[in-house]
């Protein structure tokens, strides 16, 4: 140890300096990462990414943690469905259309195209459509009514609840039921002219004059099919944003105009769609002058015509002909309307 002397010469011994204190761990800085376990650490993220994007491409066999094959077991049975009821019936219908067939015979006989030359050869066969156009004059006022009901009743309307269930109440009904109705309906002395009986009108052959015969049988059809294609039209206005509603009535449009300018546009898809299933139902009506009226009295329309050759006749051969020619009818009839009225999105703003 130093020692200094004092004036007085003694000697005093000086104490040393104190040692820094001691820091234990947790007093301790932490240390930095040093640069290359941080780059490792974000290489390392860095792939464990890539691999997540890479098993999410559509080519890796999965997306967002599904296989490709995923939905097919659930489609499986409604293509089954859709294949053995829908899809193989027309082959075997094609294929009956070359022969001569009477459905009951083990034997059938390939006759080529005889049945179709034998159908354009028979002029009076096609006769049948003239019916159809009252069908589809029908049809046309049913997706008139359905469109001012749809839009009458997709605003604030009292009790719109009930005379859209009232409105579409007819659809749900069995045709059958609806024919069996509507003959009492139609009846001398029934529901109908005892109706306009108040009003002085006297009664009529509503199915038994040729001149309104169709007429009656289309009105069903209209009052049955309405409902639907009011459900349709509802939703789809339903779907247009309530904003474009009220910056139109701010720039004064009134009902029309908004009806014109909004509605229309916005679900003339539904629109194309409705005309596309009046064409095919007016051409291939059925069920109500089958039961109303069996065809008589100038009612027969095609289906009809074509199931009195299977079934009265015993020409399966030429009725499968025949609803080849209906298809293939029903089909360009939808072409040239698709065509005629091409399907156009239309954007509101």
């Amino acid at each position: 140890m130093a020692a200094s002397r004092t004036a007085g010469g003694g000697a005093r011994h000086e104490k040393p300096p104190p040692a820094p204190p001691r820091r234990n761990g947790a007093d301790r800085p932490p240390r930095r990462a040093s640069s290359r376990r941080v780059k490792r650490g974000r290489v390392q993220r860095g792939r464990v990414q890539r691999g997540r994007v890479q098993r999410g491409r559509p080519g890796s066999g999965a997306v967002h943690g599904q296989r490709w094959y995923a939905p097919w077991p659930y489609l499986a049975i409604p293509l089954a469905l859709l294949v053995v009821f829908t899809y193989i019936p027309v082959v075997d219908m094609v294929a009956y259309s070359f022969t001569d067939w009477d459905g009951l015979s083990p034997q059938r006989t390939y006759v080529g195209l005889d049945n179709y030359v034998d159908l354009f050869t028979r002029p009076q066969l096609f006769q049948v459509f003239a019916v159809s156009l009252f069908y589809l004059v029908g049809a046309m006022v049913q997706i008139v009514a359905a469109l001012y009901f749809a839009t009458l009743l997709s605003f604030n309307v009292r009790l719109r609840n009930l005379f859209k269930g009232i409105l579409f109440f007819p659809y749900l009904i069995n045709g059958v039921a609806i024919g069996f109705v509507f003959l009492y309906f139609f009846q001398p002395g029934g529901t109908l002219d005892s109706v306009l009986g108040i009003f002085g009108i006297g009664p009529r052959l509503w199915l038994g004059d040729p001149d309104l015969v169709n007429t009656s049988l289309a009105s069903v059809s209209v009052w049955r099919f309405m409902g639907l294609n009011m459900v349709l039209f509802i939703g789809a206005i339903q779907s247009i944003p309530p904003e474009l509603y009220e910056a139109a009535a701010l720039d004064g449009a009134g009902r029309w105009g908004q009806f014109r300018h909004i509605i229309v546009p916005g679900i003339k898809p539904i629109i194309s769609l409705s005309v596309i299933l009046a064409v095919s139902g007016a051409l291939s009506v059925f069920e109500i002058p089958f039961i109303m009226t069996g065809g008589s009295n100038n009612t027969e329309t095609f289906v009809i015509q074509t199931i009195k050759l299977a079934f009265n006749f015993n020409k399966v051969g030429l009725a499968s002909a025949a609803a080849v020619v209906l298809l293939a009818i029903v089909l360009l009839a939808t072409w040239l309307q698709r065509l005629l009225v091409p399907d156009e999105r239309v954007e509101l703003s």
